[in-house]
């Protein structure tokens, strides 16, 4: 599946702000049917990351995915690459 199909866009919030700067994690509205394993492997495949740990929720905005990047990669350079800051 193209991973473009399962990450749609970034979810920013002041508190994902300082997701990013505290513990190195980003949150991203994905397909509401699209499992952890899938998460992973299409935002691995679309920023070129390793991730540690997922954890999803299910909210007004749809499914929001919030991803702990591992310590080799910072998540505000991605925050950067995308246009966050």
């Amino acid at each position: 599946m193209n991973p473009y199909e399962i990450v749609f866009h970034p979810y920013i919030t002041e508190k994902t702000l300082a997701m990013i700067e505290n513990n190195n994690a980003l949150q991203f509205v994905v397909k509401m049917d699209a499992n952890k394993r899938q998460i992973k492997e299409a935002v691995e495949k679309i920023f070129g990351v390793k991730i540690a740990k997922i954890t999803t929720k299910i909210g007004a905005e749809g499914k929001v995915a919030t991803v702990k990047l591992t310590p080799d990669y910072n998540a505000e350079d991605i925050g950067m690459r995308i246009g966050i800051f």
